[in-house]
């Protein structure tokens, strides 16, 4: 798979294909996308077309660069993910140690996974490396939602909002009955029933709390027409509700717990 296949977000490929094959290419990115969303695969294949001597700006996937780089064999790739529910300080030091070495191609690369979930002292870190990047490397930082990370490290990065290839859309069903049912204002014990029915395991919950999320930014921008029901004030109430209820989750809150509380929440602001 190259960036030539995320036919769903084509304008932003156009343009990150344009600034590779142009050599304006940043130090810094984050790519934020939903847990559906499979933002390391997008990764790989920037990454990619980054390093592809074949195809530059998009990869050919057949040459050694594209294939080291899908095969988590490359030398000059560091890859960082979550050590339990975070990214801790140490993690972020190794990384540092390991972009100063001198790489075997062009540049050394980075991509944090689950970045959002970098504790503090891992993004104060982290900082350094964005104000000093070492030679030309390139770090991606990949994300949920950006907001968790400090402000300081968000203006020091590019930032692209993925909506396209998903890994899968199973939750958008029970987020669509979830949202009707708030909308007519349903009993609360209806609420829990229509819960239990999709919300299975952690897993489940996050693909409910990403469909309802997707649903009520289409109220904003006027895709949905449900929207016109609702204040948009209160939709953005809702959305930071959802927000907060995916915090508590990825803090190993219990996510029935979560849920319910933000579905009493939202509930609250309907009445």
């Amino acid at each position: 798979m190259s960036l030539a296949d995320w036919k769903e977000d084509q304008k932003l490929i156009n343009r990150i294909s344009a600034a590779i094959r142009s050599g304006n290419v940043s130090h810094a990115y984050i790519i934020e996308g939903d847990t559906q969303t499979d933002k390391e695969r997008f990764a790989r294949d920037f990454l990619k077309a980054l390093c592809c001597r074949e195809r530059p700006g998009s990869g050919c996937d057949v040459c050694a660069s594209c294939r080291k780089i899908d095969h988590d064999n490359s030398e000059d790739l560091y890859i960082v993910r979550a050590d339990g529910i975070s990214v801790k300080d140490k993690d972020i030091a190794l990384l540092q140690e390991n972009l100063k070495t001198k790489p075997t191609g062009e540049r050394n690369m980075a991509l944090i996974a689950n970045a959002d979930t970098m504790t503090v002292r891992a993004q104060n870190r982290l900082l350094k490396t964005l104000e000093e990047p070492p030679g030309n490397a390139v770090i991606l930082l990949l994300s949920e939602n950006k907001e968790n990370l400090r402000e300081t490290i968000r203006s020091r990065c590019i930032s692209y909002r993925l909506g396209g290839f998903r890994t899968d859309d199973s939750g958008f069903e029970g987020a669509n009955e979830m949202v009707n049912a708030l909308l007519e204002n349903e009993k609360f014990f209806y609420l829990k029933k229509l819960l239990s029915g999709y919300v299975k395991n952690r897993e489940d919950a996050f693909k409910l709390l990403d469909g309802m999320e997707k649903i009520y930014r289409n109220f904003v921008i006027g895709d949905d027409e449900r929207g016109r029901l609702v204040r948009s004030e209160d939709v953005f109430s809702y959305i930071e509700l959802i927000e907060e209820a995916r915090r508590d989750i990825i803090a190993n809150v219990n996510y029935n717990y979560a849920i319910k509380d933000m579905i009493i929440k939202i509930g609250g602001i309907y009445g």
